[in-house]
């Protein structure tokens, strides 16, 4: 718990939500207000307008310290799987000791050609899960080649440098086609040999309509965060480029929900799929979820202000609604001497990968970012996230916080009430 107390805000008490606005809670659920909501929903952040009744009841979870937590126990270690010796050795070299139950489960399936359907929290390792089998696959056959589809260029590029971790050494290469970036350097890239292409739907469907990518060479696909693809409107690109695809293949889709227009694609796209799920909730236990309630006339930037001040919040991820907002908040932050900086859709591709490696490298305690850093950005040892404005839907909320309490680590989400 925070030891500062708040003037002008209530946080809830330790046995949880209780509702009334006297109690540091909201009663019931709210929907979109006038202004995009100070007491409800709003639209933007990336949802295409999509908004949803959100309980606040579901912000607050006050982590037992003394829980007991479940120890998994894998079927297989590492070295039981079916993989070439120098592949093996990577996995070491990356530290790497016991496979997460989502890669403990799926790593097997891949092996053995089938598609599949992977269902996993964030942070649980779902990368891993799908680059070793595939990687292993190129080993087996050079002339493999293999696409990647994901939602955002930093879940590419994250993506990208993750399969040059695993593969320093072996000759496999690949090449990173996003939106955003210079599109000159990646045309010159795929005129020499490669293995990965990981993408945008929409870079990559340019670059189909300039045959410099030909679908028919791909015998494998990833379709990776397949619901946040959905939402951002990409389900056409996505499908042109599934049509040009050869029908014998590997398919392999993973998603943090199942929702109906998912389980479309799914049966449009993929034949006869193992599916796996090891999502056992929607949010980590280890997450602590509260709330500070904003009464009327306060200011809300101050109590950030008092919040940050907070010795406990080493390394922070503050979401809002705009990229207007959050511009001027990571600028309000950093006049009040906070070492701040900002992500967003109005930031050219190098500024974004810029500000992303300030805070990755603990140059800056802050980023300040609309919902396009709420999905697969994998950034070590964030230790808060602040709604600074209320997500549009539980799905965002979700996404948003499992950016702490990552893998086995424990981590603090607060949200703005007002």
């Amino acid at each position: 718990m925070f030891k500062k107390s708040f003037s002008g805000a209530r946080k809830s008490g330790s046995s949880g939500f209780r509702g009334g606005a006297g109690r540091g809670g909201y009663h019931g659920s709210f929907r979109g207000g006038s202004r995009g909501g100070s007491r409800g929903g709003f639209r933007g952040g990336g949802n295409r307008g999509k908004t949803e009744a959100i309980n606040f009841a579901r912000f607050i979870n006050k982590v037992q310290v003394t829980e007991e937590i479940e120890v998994f126990k894998p079927e297989h270690q590492f070295q039981d799987f079916k993989i070439v010796e120098n592949l093996k050795q990577a996995i070491i070299n990356k530290g790497y000791v016991l496979p997460t139950p989502i890669q403990d489960r799926t790593i097997p399936q891949i092996l053995l050609g089938s598609d599949l359907v992977g269902v996993a929290n964030t942070g649980t390792g779902k990368t891993a899960a799908y680059l070793i089998p595939l990687i292993n696959k190129v080993l087996m056959n050079r002339k493999e080649e293999v696409m990647i589809i994901v939602p955002t260029r930093e879940l590419a590029i994250q993506i990208d440098d993750e399969l040059k971790k695993f593969t320093k050494d072996m000759k496999i290469y690949s090449v990173c086609c996003v939106g955003g970036a210079p599109i000159g350097r990646q045309l010159s890239e795929l005129r020499y040999e490669y293995n990965f292409i990981i993408g945008t739907p929409g870079r990559l469907k340019d670059l189909i309509e300039r045959k410099r990518i030909f679908l028919n060479e791909f015998k494998t696909i990833v379709l990776d965060e397949a619901d946040r693809m959905l939402d951002m409107g990409f389900v056409n690109d996505m499908r042109t480029i599934m049509k040009g695809m050869p029908k014998e293949r590997q398919t392999l889709l993973f998603s943090a929900t199942i929702a109906s227009d998912v389980d479309t694609l799914i049966k449009e796209f993929l034949t006869n799929p193992i599916r796996i799920s090891v999502k056992t909730q929607d949010v980590s236990k280890n997450i602590e979820q509260d709330v500070i309630r904003v009464e009327r006339g306060t200011n809300k930037i101050d109590l950030l202000h008092d919040l940050l001040n907070n010795k406990e919040l080493t390394k922070v991820l503050i979401f809002g609604r705009t990229k207007h907002g959050v511009e001027k908040l990571s600028n309000e932050l950093m006049k009040r001497g906070f070492k701040a900086e900002s992500i967003h859709g109005d930031k050219n591709h190098s500024r974004r990968q810029q500000a992303l490696r300030m805070f990755k490298d603990n140059h800056s305690r802050i980023l300040v970012a609309t919902d396009v850093a709420a999905r697969g950005l994998d950034i070590a040892d964030i230790s808060h996230v602040i709604n600074y404005d209320i997500p549009a839907t539980n799905d965002d909320y979700v996404h948003r916080i499992g950016r702490t309490g990552r893998g086995d680590k424990k981590g603090k989400a607060i949200t703005f009430v007002e």
